[in-house]
């Protein structure tokens, strides 16, 4: 890139930063240094300062400074989404309306989408349902959701970010979240808190300390930014299988939510009314197509014993789904009943 074709991107960066609402003084900041590379380049400067401001205007531009949805806190339809989403667990469902209810009544008493209970912390085995019920809550509030998996998390640059300084730095997996969903008050999953590699355990707790407190998550300062984002209005929710791994100062910051483990019956009932019609809709597979034979249904949720989730039941449903969808389309039939005689066939 010449001077000239340099110095027209300069043009271009201070129409992008002027077009779009930011807080006033980020705005000016930003602005500044706009400036400090264009007296820089005119002395013969080096272009690669342009290229880390560019990619610096781009992530601030595109975050939702103002942006957010209304809630919808309708206790009973609450209720109707759960009941839709989840078989049972009714004490579960309890908490979570509890929860909303508290936060009612604060939002009415101080007037603000600030969140200032406790977020959930939901505990227990695989498949046990701790990610479907976050799913659950950002639906009946109307919010959008996004889920930042904890599993492998390295080092605490991964949550906040690093300096734009370095070629390669980006915001940290909060920053980018909030970009991707376009909206300041998302529900956010922290999911598998447990699983965070041991030498970044520490680091990475403090950072959660930060995001959970209320007194300081409005000037969560990512390191890319610079620049405090306030996350008040974000309402996290949690996940881990166990506690053994998460420091007693963040377990104090969050509402612990033990899980049960399902029996035969209720993996059966979730089978046959929840996940069997999900895969049908999802794959085109009619039920008039595909009946599973009742008997077999004990059968299915414990293809290798004992297990405490439904995850193993779901993947097997999926299978017998997609290979009935292949056989239709294939010409090897126009509908099928699946029993302990043929189900190998399908799985």
């Amino acid at each position: 890139m010449d001077d000239q074709a340099a110095l027209s991107e300069i043009t271009k960066l201070k129409e992008k930063l002027q077009s779009v609402q930011l807080p006033a003084n980020l705005q000016q900041k930003a602005l500044e240094q706009i400036e400090r590379i264009n007296l820089s380049l005119r002395y013969g400067g080096n272009l690669s300062h342009l290229d880390i401001i560019e990619k610096y205007i781009d992530w601030i531009v595109s975050l939702p400074w103002f942006t957010e949805t209304k809630d919808v806190i309708d206790i009973v339809a609450t209720k109707q989404i759960l009941d839709k989403n989840h078989f049972g667990l009714e004490r579960i469902k309890q908490r979570i309306l509890e929860y909303l209810s508290i936060y009612k009544l604060q939002k009415e008493k101080l007037g603000s989408n600030a969140i200032h209970t406790r977020p959930l912390f939901f505990v227990g085995l695989a498949g046990t349902g701790k990610t479907t019920f976050a799913i659950s809550l950002a639906e009946s509030l109307g919010r959008k959701f996004m889920r930042i998996p904890f599993g492998g998390l390295a080092s605490a640059r991964d949550l906040r970010g690093q300096s734009k300084l370095s070629p390669e730095s980006e915001p940290g997996k909060i920053i980018q979240a909030l970009r991707e969903v376009k909206v300041k008050n998302p529900v956010i999953l922290l999911d598998e808190l447990d699983r965070i590699t041991p030498d970044a355990r520490a680091e990475v707790m403090g950072v959660l300390l930060e995001l959970l407190d209320p007194n300081q998550n409005m000037h969560f300062v990512d390191y890319f930014l610079d620049y405090p984002f306030s996350l008040e209005n974000v309402l996290f929710v949690a996940t881990a299988n166990n506690t053994n791994n998460i420091a007693p100062p963040v377990l104090d910051r969050l509402e612990i939510v033990q899980m049960p483990s399902y029996t035969d019956e209720e993996k059966i009932e979730i089978g046959k009314n929840y996940i069997f019609p999900k895969y049908l809709k999802l794959t085109g597979v009619e039920d008039t197509q595909l009946t599973i034979d009742e008997a077999l249904w004990p059968e299915l949720v414990r293809p290798l014993g004992f297990e405490p989730g439904i995850r193993s039941l779901e993947r097997l449903i999926e299978t017998i789904v997609r290979k009935t969808a292949y056989k239709l389309v294939s010409g090897q039939g126009n509908n099928f009943f699946i029993n302990i005689n043929n189900i190998k066939e399908f799985k």
